[in-house]
């Protein structure tokens, strides 16, 4: 099976560990990987990237060049598109850049062009309802009408492009897993003696951007409803509400109680997550829909959520988007935006830690079952089977 994947998630080289265990699934297998020759995440106020060649056995990277260097939706390629087709000539094309993408629609024209008879898959993450406009309703529509098959990595983005019209076989996973190797339970005396984390605390943890969104505010309130137990608050990431979140723990009397760690590289983040006792994602959805506007945002998938869990550590969530979808019963969902509700939560584990285990070895097993790359590999696999045959 040859399996072309056009994505620029794929010039990261972490981001490329789920199709690499793809390609060590069955020896028949090739994955080719298109990405812009140059990409500028962020707009033009940041740096240029110049991506490079990379294989390994039956997996290879290939940068090709492009049209649009920051939005994924006009990201077009060029030079040598056409001729890597007709040599590898795939039986999967899939394209990550979602359902009104120019890309998408270039690589369906090419197999037609070719005769390549591939067949056409869409991933997306987009989960907010939307209204197109002409010209963009009528290349949504070709591409829905000309794909096989819809890898969503939410239910919601799934549901929204059934309403706009696509009919055909769905998956529903993330576009990245976790690196169980990475991510694992390992105790951390030095950095909790580091951190002034002593061994009765109860560390709540979060780890994210500290933006209204993730909902850090109503976390610092319904912690304030717990002072007379023994937490400490563990938040790793930065953000425009930094100060707030400082200036109202100084008002609730707990900034003794607070650590904020910023700037900790990717491969350092598990040592932090193992000093948790529970990590929280109150995630909170600003999509306003009796408006219909694309303007919003609603938790996508949270992919912390299941860096905790292959670390053993116990998850609570809101149930904004993705997140309940994620956790499962391996865990404790709240309301969104209940402050009162999360207290709950929070005051159970810290009071039960028969339960606390509970959930660890739950959302343990859920993740290795679900989540790693090699899991998301073999049923990315066996989706492609399912449209081959």
């Amino acid at each position: 099976m040859k399996i072309l994947v056009a994505s620029h998630t794929y010039i990261v080289d972490l981001n490329c560990e789920k199709l690499k265990e793809l390609a060590k699934l069955k020896p028949e297998i090739q994955v080719t990987v298109i990405v812009p020759k140059f990409w500028q995440p962020g707009g033009v106020q940041n740096k240029l990237i110049e991506t490079k060649p990379k294989i390994d056995k039956n997996f290879r990277v290939v940068p090709l060049q492009n049209f649009s260097q920051n939005n994924q939706g006009l990201l077009t390629f060029g030079k040598g598109i056409s001729k890597l087709l007709k040599e590898f000539r795939p039986n999967i094309i899939q394209v990550e850049q979602g359902a009104k993408s120019l890309g998408y629609a270039q690589l369906i024209t090419l197999n037609k062009l070719l005769k390549l008879k591939a067949k056409n898959v869409l991933f997306t993450w987009w989960n907010l309802p939307y209204q197109n406009k002409f010209p963009i309703d009528w290349l949504e529509k070709y591409n829905l009408q000309h794909t096989h098959g819809l890898i969503a990595g939410n239910q919601d983005g799934a549901d929204i492009l059934r309403e706009h019209g696509y009919k055909n076989q769905v998956e529903i996973m993330p576009q990245l897993g976790v690196n169980e190797r990475l991510f694992s339970a390992r105790t951390q005396p030095e950095l909790a003696a580091k951190l002034k984390i002593q061994s009765h605390e109860f560390v709540i943890g979060f780890v994210g951007r500290f933006v209204p969104e993730k909902g850090i505010l109503t976390l610092i309130k319904a912690l304030t409803s717990l002072t007379y137990l023994p937490w400490k608050l563990l938040l790793l990431g930065r953000g425009e509400l930094k100060e707030t979140i400082e200036q109202q723990a100084r008002e609730a009397g707990i900034q003794d109680r607070l650590i904020i760690i910023e700037s900790v590289p990717h491969d350092c983040v598990p040592d932090y997550i193992n000093l948790m006792n529970v990590l929280v994602l109150p995630s909170e959805t600003t999509y306003q829909f009796k408006t219909l506007t694309a303007a919003g945002w609603k938790e996508q998938f949270g992919h912390v959520l299941i860096e905790a869990m292959a670390c053993q550590v116990p998850v609570i969530g809101s149930n904004s988007g993705e997140i309940p979808h994620v956790i499962g019963d391996a865990g404790l969902i709240f309301p969104e935006g209940d402050a009162t509700a999360l207290a709950h939560n929070l005051k159970q584990l810290i009071e039960q830690p028969d339960l606390c285990d509970r959930f660890s070895q739950m959302g343990y097993q859920r993740v290795i079952t679900k989540y790693t790359n090699t899991a998301l590999a073999k049923q990315q696999l066996e989706f492609y089977q399912q449209l081959l045959t």
